[in-house]
């Protein structure tokens, strides 16, 4: 699907990492059951039992660390599976920012070697929370409190990255940055989904490439990206359906992976229990049925490149 262009425009950013190493997959993951229940250590090792199975991944990046004691249940978890977590700090209100920084004290000590890394705040420039140097002093505060070589960053739309608002931020010193790319949000239809995916992430990488002079002085991945399946609501001319999502899967997600950028897919299990999202346009959608993974942890496609 428009591959051989795609790639042509893209490798003008990524061309030092033109090599022959695939990107790492990884698969967003929440805190609750499909009932809305907080997951506990158990419920984490069966997700990792059936990401790995199913797809070979070993890492997942997760919203929070002290809503659903999140990082007490799911650190032990990777650990016994093998598995490297990104855990994250929800900076948008002081209570939710303390008890975060207080979880990591407490957990990321204990179970270092499966903390790939932090983020603070998710799409929090996008909805206009923070500006680019108000974000960086979050940042800036959570890795105070967590032990040295923790990697810290953010995560948040890819329009935020390109547009400049994120500049101070990578500019700021962070290890690493998440760009969410969502061609469905966008009103694509899935004929165009993975030009529009590429192109976004050329922008956002573009952007970070340009203000700190360099091809890889800030650790990149693409942070969210997915599309509906059945039962999903369509976006504008975006329909949901399993055949689009896996569509959607073969040729953006395992397209970005074959170019050495690592990916985050949005993400591995339904969660029936959540509210309808807003798009950019303002209007609701169904985030329910964004699993790659039904609630029994069911494959809908397969999820191997």
């Amino acid at each position: 699907m428009h591959r051989t262009t795609l790639i042509a425009g893209l490798a003008l950013i990524l061309s030092p990492l033109l090599v022959s190493a695939q990107g790492t997959l990884g698969f967003a993951l929440g805190a609750k059951n499909g009932d809305g229940s907080c997951k506990y250590q158990v419920d984490y090792e069966a997700d990792f039992d059936a990401i790995k199975t199913h797809s070979g991944s070993t890492i997942v990046r997760i919203y929070s660390t002290n809503d659903c004691n999140t990082a007490q249940q799911i650190l032990p978890a990777a650990r016994n599976k093998g598995f490297k977590v990104i855990l994250g700090v929800w900076p948008d209100v002081d209570s939710s920012l303390q008890l975060d920084k207080q979880a990591l004290q407490t957990y990321v000590p204990q179970y270092r070697d499966q903390v790939y890394g932090v983020t603070v705040g998710s799409e929090t420039m996008y909805r206009k929370t923070f500006t680019g140097s108000q974000l960086l002093e979050k940042i800036n505060d959570v890795k105070s409190v967590l032990p040295q070589g923790v990697k810290v960053g953010t995560a948040d739309s890819w329009n935020k990255y390109a547009d400049g608002t994120a500049d101070a931020v990578i500019k700021g010193g962070v290890d690493f940055l998440l760009a969410n790319g969502f061609a469905y949000w966008q009103a694509m239809p899935i004929s165009n989904a993975t030009k529009a995916f590429f192109d976004d992430v050329q922008q956002a990488l573009g952007r970070i490439q340009s203000v700190t002079g360099s091809a890889n002085a800030v650790e990149f991945w693409v942070g969210e990206t997915g599309w509906p399946t059945d039962g999903g609501s369509n976006y504008g001319a975006a329909m949901s359906g399993t055949q689009n999502a896996k569509t959607y899967f073969d040729d953006a997600v395992c397209g970005m992976l074959a170019w050495n950028v690592n990916v985050f897919v949005f993400e591995a299990f339904d969660e029936p229990w959540k509210p309808h999202a807003i798009g950019d346009s303002g209007s609701a959608g169904d985030e329910t049925h964004w699993g790659v993974m039904d609630v029994n942890r069911n494959t809908k496609f397969p999820l191997t490149c």
